[in-house]
Parts: C-alpha cells; sequence; structure tokens
C-alpha cells in the first residue's frame, strides 16, 4: 500500500513539474519576444524620418470635418524598405502606442508569429490584409496586429474606450504610405464576438456599401459626431479584445496627398 502510494506521490510530483517546467518556457519566451518587439520598436522610431507634411498642391481635402486641418503625416521610407521590403506605411493614433511602420504578406498568417524583421516571434507584427490596396485605396482597408497585455502592437487600441482617451477630443489616425498620405476621422469604436461581416474590402454596389456602414456604424460604444456615406472609403484596425472577442476601430478617409 505504501509503495503504492508513493508511485503516485512520484508520477504528481512529475506532472507538477511538467506543467511548471512548461509555464517557465512560456513565460521566458513572452518576456524574450515582449524585449525583442520593444527593442526594435524603438530601433525603428529612432531611425525613421516621420513628419508633418507640408501643404501642397496634391493636398485633397475630401471632407471637411474638424480635423481637415490636421496636418499629414509623411515618412521617409528609404531605410525601413531596406530592413523590410515588404513593408507598406506607417500608422499612428493620438491617445495610444500605435506609432508603427505596417507590412504585407501574401497571406494574413505570416505577420501572426513574425517581426518587422522577419524573425519569428509570437508578438507580431502591424499587417495590412493581404487582399487590400493602397493605391487606389479599397472601400475598406483592413489592418490587423495583437492586442499584446504589455501594450505594443495593438493593444493599446482598447485606449478609445477609456474617459481619459474619450476627453482628449483627437478622434483621427494619420497613415503614411509610400505614394499617398492620408488623415482618417474615427467614426465607429467597438468590441464584438469573433466575426468577420466587418471584414470585407469592397462591395458589389452602392446599396451594399450602405448597408455594411449602418452596420459597423451602430455598434460603436461611443457616440461621434462624424457622419458617414457611401462617398467614403474607410479603414479599419482589428485586434484581440479577448480570448472570444475583436476590438474593432473604423475612420472614414478626409484628406489625402499624393506624395512627391
Amino acid at each position: 500500500m505504501e509503495k503504492r502510494k508513493m508511485i503516485i506521490a512520484k508520477i504528481i510530483l512529475v506532472l507538477f513539474s511538467i506543467v511548471f517546467l512548461f509555464s517557465l518556457y512560456h513565460i521566458i519566451t513572452w518576456y524574450l519576444d515582449n524585449k525583442a518587439t520593444s527593442d526594435l520598436i524603438n530601433q525603428l522610431q529612432d531611425a525613421s524620418d516621420l513628419h508633418d507634411a507640408k501643404i501642397s498642391t496634391t493636398t485633397e481635402i475630401l471632407d471637411r470635418t474638424r480635423y481637415h486641418d490636421v496636418p499629414l503625416l509623411s515618412v521617409d521610407f528609404t531605410n525601413l524598405l531596406l530592413e523590410n521590403n515588404e513593408v507598406k506605411g506607417w500608422i499612428q493614433i493620438p491617445g495610444t502606442n500605435i506609432n508603427y511602420p505596417f507590412v504585407q504578406h501574401s497571406n494574413n498568417s505570416y505577420y501572426l508569429n513574425h517581426s518587422f524583421d522577419k524573425r519569428y516571434n509570437d508578438a507580431g507584427w502591424l499587417f495590412l490584409d493581404s487582399r487590400s490596396s493602397l493605391d487606389p485605396l479599397d472601400m475598406n482597408t483592413i489592418i490587423y496586429a495583437h492586442g499584446r497585455v504589455d501594450g505594443t502592437m495593438f493593444g493599446s487600441l482598447k485606449n478609445v474606450l477609456t474617459t481619459e482617451w474619450k476627453s482628449r477630443e483627437e478622434y483621427y489616425i494619420r497613415v503614411s504610405t509610400l505614394n499617398y498620405n492620408y488623415l482618417f476621422e474615427i467614426f465607429s469604436v467597438y468590441h464584438i464576438p469573433t466575426t468577420k461581416d466587418y471584414l470585407t474590402t469592397n462591395f458589389s454596389d452602392k446599396g451594399q456599401y450602405e448597408e455594411f456602414l449602418k452596420m459597423i456604424q451602430g455598434r460603436s460604444l461611443i457616440r461621434f459626431d462624424a457622419m458617414v456615406n457611401s462617398s467614403h472609403k474607410i479603414l479599419t484596425l482589428s485586434t484581440c479584445y479577448n480570448n472570444w472577442e475583436k476590438m474593432v476601430v473604423h475612420g472614414k478617409l478626409v484628406k489625402q496627398e499624393k506624395r512627391y
């Protein structure tokens, strides 16, 4: 009997040891991924030339909102392209940590576990939907990233639901691409059980698009004064809110400028 108890105790000890080592491995991996990501973010931000674009004759005001006078973001992509030839642009959102370049691969899985430098990293990177086009823009251009708990990638996108962010009254997104600089006004933010119904990039007709816009605007947890209709092109940002929900932000294009 005692021998049997000893065997059971050893089995339990082995199982606990396996669980402990497995957990320790994931903690170490998570820490290393976070450190590599943080170091790379700092490196890219320090090495990149980000500045407000000067008003030029190529600037188009597409919608005269309270943000149409906000300066466009312009980025020199020379060094970024040497680092990663799949870079497509840079995105910046006031009141969040989001101030990163984004990339695009031939599928929507590669950058879920690869960093900007294309090294394996579970933190992933910001990436444009493989179906999306930037020149010209689709009716709905989509960018994804993980919602990291340390606030990197789209981890701070949840900030748009906080009272502090709402009080800023800076509801816009600045995007600089290889050929254009864009300004989007945020008109809808929400979290929702995982679904793909907001991820359509193009539409068969005006009526279908209007129904889509009505759906996503109706979901917003914040009542914005922005009006959106079928004449607008939109930007969609998507990330995880928790294990079963997505966090989504939509903005409409209000200003653009062709570069060079």
